[in-house]
Parts: C-alpha cells; structure tokens; sequence
C-alpha cells in the first residue's frame, strides 16, 4: 500500500503497522522556486516500490537554513508523529551547508553506521564521497522515538545510498542502507516494515522476523 504526500497534520494511523515517514528537501534555489525540486519526487517514487507495508508521507521544502531545519525535524516528529524521517541536500563543506549541524541540535543519540555506509557506497562512484557529512540520528521525546537520515540531494545517489549497490542480475553487492532501517524502526519501538526484496530487502534477525 502506498500513500500520497498530504501535509496534513494529526491525521490517525490507518493501520497500526503503518510507518509514517517525514522527508525534508533542504534547497535555497528550490525552496524560492529557482528550479524544480527533484529530491522528494525520488524518495516518493523509490519508497512506492521498496514498501510494501502500509506507509503515510509527509513532506516539506525549506531553505538552508539552520534552525528552520531542526524546527521541521521537530514538527515532523514531535508534532507529526513520523517513525523515519530523510533529508536531501546541504551536507557539503560549502558555509551554507548546514544539515548536519542542525540535525544533531535536535538529536538524542547519533547513528553513526548509517553515515559511514553512505559514503562508502558513493566512494565506489565518485571520489568527492568523502566531502560528505551527512549523520544519521535518533530524536527520543516521550513515548515516541524515530530515526532520522541525512540522505544525498541528487536523485540517482539517493536510490544507490538506499538500494546499495548491485550486480548485472541485481544481486546485492554492497547493502544499502535502507536494509538496516526496518529492524532500526523496531527497536525503537516503530511499526514493523516490509519491503519489496527485488528493490530492497529488510534485514532482521531471525528472532525478530514476525510469522506470517
């Protein structure tokens, strides 16, 4: 089951294993109508295939600028209600690249793997990888928890950091990151998530895997 982009606040869980998932596009030229924003059309298209779980989106594009960035991280999660939620864009070296810094101000614990995955998926691709700084982190309040992601802005590096990187016969070579996220939501306390094993395949251990 998939689920529209709707912004719309306070609106109840339709299934109680239904994720609710926040992305955060970060763009001053696309946040001011300069250009088209291409980072939350990729993530809709690419979690249309990968779930095949209940899932609810919201989403929101902002300037670079940091304490509008950690607000709607807070919203998202505070407010919202989202299990995961994924920004794309501003974790360069450039002065205005601020994502990093900002999603930490409002994290309880960072994740680091997650950060360490990514670039090492896109090392296999580009050098420049390493200029990367984008973190992975949890925010906690009371009586809810969610995971949140620091993600590529481009569209083609956001399917290789989730998907991982794979064979001629689409065998997985490299795990993308997205494998580790359902068993993450589940010891958190989040819904339990499946996914699409041709676009992605959830690791769990076997302990952890429900009956079907």
């Amino acid at each position: 089951m998939s689920a529209k982009n709707t912004n719309t606040k306070n609106t109840k869980r339709q299934h109680p294993d239904e994720i609710w998932i926040g992305l955060i596009s970060i763009s001053d030229r696309a946040s001011s109508g300069v250009y088209q924003d291409e980072g939350i059309p990729a993530l809709e298209s690419w979690f249309a295939k990968a779930l095949t779980s209940p899932w609810h989106m919201e989403s929101r594009l902002i300037p670079d600028e940091k304490e509008l960035i950690s607000k709607t991280i807070q919203e998202l999660v505070d407010e919202v209600g989202c299990d995961l939620v994924l920004t794309t864009g501003g974790t360069g070296p450039s002065r205005r690249d601020v994502t990093p810094e900002a999603t930490l101000a409002v994290a309880s614990r960072e994740m680091p793997g997650f950060a360490e995955q990514m670039r090492q998926i896109s090392l296999k691709f580009v050098p420049t990888a390493i200029l990367s700084r984008q973190v992975a982190a949890l925010r906690e309040i009371e009586n809810h928890a969610a995971l949140i992601i620091n993600l590529p802005g481009q569209p083609k590096a956001i399917q290789e950091t989730l998907e991982g990187l794979k064979d001629a016969d689409g065998k997985a070579i490299v795990p993308g990151i997205f494998a580790a996220v359902p068993y993450c939501i589940d010891l958190i306390g989040g819904p339990y998530v499946e996914t699409n094993e041709t676009v992605i395949k959830a690791f769990r251990p076997k302990s952890a895997i429900r009956a079907k």
